[in-house]
């Protein structure tokens, strides 16, 4: 894609354009999606039923926020095999914190946020000083901190959350209808009052603008999609807390991304390191960064996914959910290859898998042929991408 092209607001036209140049976007995980739910929902009535619907919403949360993280070294061209172990081991520290030492959840939670953003610093730093590549450097945390929650847990091999706790709550919250409705029309407003402020913005610069029918047309959509899952939902427990963290996080990486400095030089860096560094990016610095906030959402997840448990074992972080956080970044949208891709992937991609899950496990299907379905639909991510840079050099 021209760079005339990507700084055009979004339009039909301008749409049309990046598809003619490769620029594909998120159509192939849209058009999948609604795949998976005719073909699920045809074979088995309760695929879209509120009850499933809902569980799959609280099945995305720590899966996603981990693919969140992964996305930010995605960006620069490199990859973090060592998540799932950081995940599970700050899950252990905030729990040992909380349930040994007598810490409050709250700075239980704080201090396995700080032990993820201490391991990204450690790995950050061995691929911008030490040279490591960061598959190595990162490969050899997947094993280091895996032993360390090992070693963490060698007397018993699993400590119970308090089930009344604040932690384990997390993921037992519902929202209110009243305060569901509050937050979409909340969203819609803010949505469509920061396009039109953009839009504003532009026209007094003398910039070309998108057309105002277009912005009431995306607004609009925004409000039915999120109208018909708050309806879904409500029809069974409500929207649960875990879903709100989760987008929360979406949305705030997604404006980091699009809209602030190192946003914009992570971009650069992915794209071109040497590009960057002459331009006066310091590439160190976003390296390390970026490093740092992929672990620290790695905790997070870990933190997430502790809650819907109320305990961390020695299988915590471990099992497929490295592997699937990888590929939901992937299937989402984000190049393996740097440069390209948004905070929403890791929302797209792990609503992807975790779909195709819910509908195997409806089906009774065995776990063997889910892996062989995800990792058909991986490839088939990742060969669209390949295609779409193809037609981008061409």
């Amino acid at each position: 894609m021209t760079d005339t092209l990507a700084r055009k607001p979004y339009t039909p036209k301008v749409a049309v354009e990046r598809l003619r140049q490769g620029d594909v976007g998120a159509w192939p995980v849209v058009g999948g999606l609604v795949a998976i739910a005719i073909v699920f929902s045809a074979l088995n009535d309760r695929f879209l039923a509120p009850e499933n619907l809902t569980n799959l919403a609280l099945q995305m949360a720590a899966t996603g926020t981990i693919s969140l993280g992964i996305i930010m070294v995605l960006l620069l061209g490199e990859i973090d095999l060592s998540a799932g172990s950081v995940s599970g081991l700050c899950a252990t520290i905030m729990t040992i914190m909380h349930v040994k030492q007598g810490w409050s959840a709250l700075a239980a939670i704080l201090i396995a946020l700080a032990a993820g953003a201490g391991i990204g610093l450690i790995h950050g730093l061995m691929f911008t000083k030490l040279r490591m590549p960061s598959f190595v450097v990162t490969l050899a945390g997947l094993m280091g901190w895996l032993g360390l929650l090992l070693f963490l847990l060698r007397q018993g091999g699993t400590i119970n959350l308090p089930f009344t706790g604040f932690i384990s709550k997390l993921s037992d919250t519902w929202l209110p209808s009243w305060l569901s409705w509050l937050l979409v029309a909340g969203l819609v407003l803010v949505s469509g009052g920061a396009a039109l402020l953009t839009r504003r913005l532009r026209l007094t610069a003398g910039l070309p603008v998108t057309p105002l029918w277009w912005l009431l047309v995306r607004t609009g959509g925004l409000a039915v999609l999120l109208a018909v899952g708050v309806l879904i939902m409500s029809a069974d427990r409500g929207v649960p807390l875990l879903l709100i963290i989760f987008g929360a996080l979406v949305v705030v990486f997604d404006l980091v991304l699009r809209h602030t400095a190192f946003g914009r030089h992570v971009y650069a860096v992915g794209g071109n390191a040497e590009a960057a560094r002459r331009a006066g990016i310091n590439v160190t610095r976003i390296r390390i960064l970026a490093f740092m906030l992929a672990s620290t959402l790695a905790a997070a997840g870990g933190i997430l996914a502790a809650s819907r448990l109320s305990a961390v074992n020695q299988q915590s972080g471990g099992s497929d959910i490295l592997l699937m956080a990888i590929a939901a970044a992937v299937i989402g949208g984000t190049s393996l290859f740097g440069g390209r891709g948004r905070a929403y992937d890791a929302l797209l991609g792990v609503l992807v898998i975790q779909s195709i899950t819910s509908g195997m496990y409806l089906l009774s299907v065995d776990s063997s042929v889910r892996f062989m379905v995800t990792a058909a639909v991986l490839a088939l991510a990742v060969a669209i991408d390949s295609l779409a840079r193809r037609g981008t050099a061409q």
